[in-house]
């Protein structure tokens, strides 16, 4: 069966810069696995791999899509599976490297999707809900009619929320879970994890960083060239709150802490999908020294029959 190595685990853990090393080691190609690394122009909010590290290592569904084109998990699953096979074709060894967990399951365990066809009026009463009452609205309805589905879905990601709707609106389906088929790969799926509080240390650090690096400059960008602030794309943890401070609605010291708080909440959501007691996921701590551990496990992952 075709092997592949996954590298999960919450934002801010160190996933690429491990995925960079085991790439270079072992002949691999990244296959990212962001659902906001996608789009254009959006680099620093994303922490998206810089052009020094796409130049040491190939990656993949980074930068395929514009910030107001709409991209669906069905369209992901798609042009991963196409890029994951095209890498194993080459004899290279596959990355599967992220933290968006309905895109690394919808690989790793072969989802069937619904093909649901956008409707935009549907969306756009929601939208229009959303903007009245509230995004807590929206999630409290989805947690009625589809709660497991809810429980999957950051509360917050008002997208999600309003897809996830969308497709209890076709099919009735009160799960909202795609179907799972046999898996097309054999993986070894290695999580990142820390102790929380650690962790979101890591991530207030990493916050200020890119306010120091530009993040408002980045999203004052987006917007002069023509990228409505209400864009899906710009509902995404930092560029949301950096778009209310630009429009006035809060001062930046306020938007950093709402980047810190939501980032932290995203951590929790994250935590949901890659379950530390889930039995497939080899979980290293970061504190401890990990990397020799981790190529040993993938060297012998790789040459076994």
């Amino acid at each position: 069966m075709n092997k592949i190595i996954a590298i999960i685990g919450p934002t801010g853990i160190g996933k690429s810069q491990l995925a960079i090393k085991i790439a270079q080691i072992f002949n691999g190609e990244i296959v990212g696995a962001d659902s906001r690394q996608v789009y254009r122009f959006m680099d620093i909010g994303t922490a998206k791999p810089d052009s020094n590290e796409r130049t040491l290592v190939p990656h993949y569904l980074v930068d395929i899509i514009n910030p107001h084109e709409a991209f669906s998990l069905a369209e992901y699953q798609q042009q991963c599976v196409s890029t994951i096979n095209d890498i194993i074709n080459r004899q290279k060894l596959p990355l599967l490297v992220g933290g968006s967990g309905q895109y690394v399951w919808s690989i790793l365990e072969n989802w069937r999707i619904p093909r649901v066809t956008p409707d935009l009026e549907y969306r756009n009463q929601l939208e229009q809900r959303a903007s009245e009452k509230g995004r807590e609205d929206l999630y409290h309805e989805l947690e009625i009619v589809a709660p497991e589905a809810a429980k999957r879905i950051d509360r917050s990601n008002v997208r999600r929320v309003i897809r996830a709707l969308e497709i209890c609106k076709n099919f009735g389906d009160t799960d909202n879970q795609p179907y799972k088929n046999n898996s097309l790969y054999n993986a070894l799926i290695i999580g990142l994890t820390i102790d929380r509080e650690k962790l979101y240390r890591r991530i207030d650090s990493r916050v200020d960083e890119m306010i120091k690096k530009g993040l408002v400059r980045e999203v004052e960008k987006l917007v002069r060239m023509g990228y409505n602030l209400d864009l899906p794309s710009m509902s995404g943890i930092g560029y949301r709150q950096i778009g209310m401070f630009l429009k006035g609605e809060i001062n930046l010291d306020s938007a950093v802490r709402q980047i810190k708080f939501e980032s932290h909440r995203y951590v929790r959501g994250q935590y949901n999908w890659f379950k530390l007691k889930d039995d497939r996921i080899k979980w290293f701590d970061i504190k401890c020294d990990i990397q020799s551990e981790i190529l040993e496990l993938i060297d012998n992952f790789i040459n076994q029959n």
